[in-house]
């Protein structure tokens, strides 16, 4: 592996101001999007609607990155340019998910398990081919009656560790997310007590697993109550226990940690990242984003599959990313969300 280039395109993934695009969806995810929006999940529907994202003027100011799912990387835009071109043009990196979803986990009470370690080395060879940079593999944990279980955080974070040693094998950074999803009435103290229990369990596997932490990028969910919790913390006491667990488990090595947005909803995922960055200047590792639905929501709604809204989903588009780069340097302002004004 060449550490020194695996070095350089994670800190380029977490440039100042700068985050990634999750728009890795599987067909089954993105159809669902495009059904509520009364769209076919045709091949060429969903082409278009990822071209439309990437080609927005000015998102590399913002966007570093987008994470593609297979489909996307292979194909072409309407005038025949690969989509994979089109964001290198921009300076901005792509990215591939390369994990084949859940299953359940045997041994445990209805836990999950990460796939798709089985012939990733020859994929991963194919995908550096291909154009991709860095990769995302999403590990899946919960809270509820004595979850996550010691057996489900350890067995996830080991194929976490597998899946980023073959990645860095082949120069690809990777992206490694144990997310710890948000279903539930959990309140923050649970929350800080799982994700503590996670992460520390992610590194150790990692170092297990000689990972280079300089070449790989974290991407955890915040340290949040359950959306069906009574009491919501604030905005401030989220971003303290967030960075507060980050510094006990996350070596400084690491380049950066770019948050997935968990379910919240498109101003609150701003406004928590924000905050980390202002009331928590001089990290070790950048706080940025890594969204999909908090950054594609309102462009998706915007564009309804027409083609003569793409401009304005567009301007959407680069409202939130915006927004969400300015949370990255701890200058996110809620009054901000008022700027962007549908046409």
């Amino acid at each position: 592996m060449d550490v020194k280039e695996l070095n350089k395109i994670a800190k380029g993934m977490v440039a100042p101001g700068k985050g990634i695009l999750a728009a890795d969806e599987s067909t089954s995810t993105i159809e669902k999007r495009l059904t509520s929006i009364n769209v076919a999940s045709t091949e060429e529907n969903r082409r278009d609607y990822r071209e439309m994202l990437f080609t927005a003027d000015g998102s590399e100011k913002y966007i570093s990155g987008v994470i593609l799912y297979d489909e996307t990387l292979r194909q072409k835009a309407k005038d025949g340019t690969q989509l994979v071109d089109i964001l290198n043009k921009r300076g901005i990196i792509p990215g591939i998910k390369v994990d084949k979803g859940i299953q359940p986990l045997q041994g445990t009470d209805g836990e999950k398990i990460t796939e798709g370690l089985d012939g990733l080395g020859k994929r991963m060879a194919e995908y550096h081919q291909l154009g991709a940079r860095f990769a995302k593999w999403r590990a899946v944990l919960n809270i509820a009656n004595g979850k996550p279980s010691r057996q489900a955080i350890v067995a996830n974070a080991e194929a976490l560790a597998r899946y980023a040693g073959i990645c860095q094998a082949n120069n690809i950074v990777p992206i490694v997310e144990p997310e710890i999803l948000m279903d539930g009435d959990h309140d923050l103290a649970t929350s800080f007590a799982a994700t503590e229990r996670t992460l520390h369990a992610v590194f150790e596997q990692l170092a297990l697993h000689n990972v280079v932490l300089e070449g790989m990028i974290l991407k955890p969910g915040m340290v949040i109550q359950g959306e069906s919790c009574k009491k919501a913390a604030s905005i401030d006491e989220v971003a303290d226990a967030t960075v507060q667990v980050l510094k006990r488990c996350v070596p400084s090595a690491v380049p950066g940690i770019a948050f997935l947005s968990g379910g919240q909803s498109d101003e609150l995922a701003s406004a928590h990242l924000g905050a980390m960055n202002a009331r928590h200047p001089n990290l070790p590792w950048a706080l940025t984003f890594s969204y999909g639905r908090a950054l594609q929501a309102l462009p998706l709604k915007l564009w309804g599959g027409k083609a003569a809204n793409v401009a304005n989903a567009q301007k959407g588009y680069l409202h939130r990313a915006k927004l969400n780069g300015m949370a990255a340097l701890g200058k996110y302002d809620a009054k901000l969300e008022s700027e962007f004004k549908a046409a």
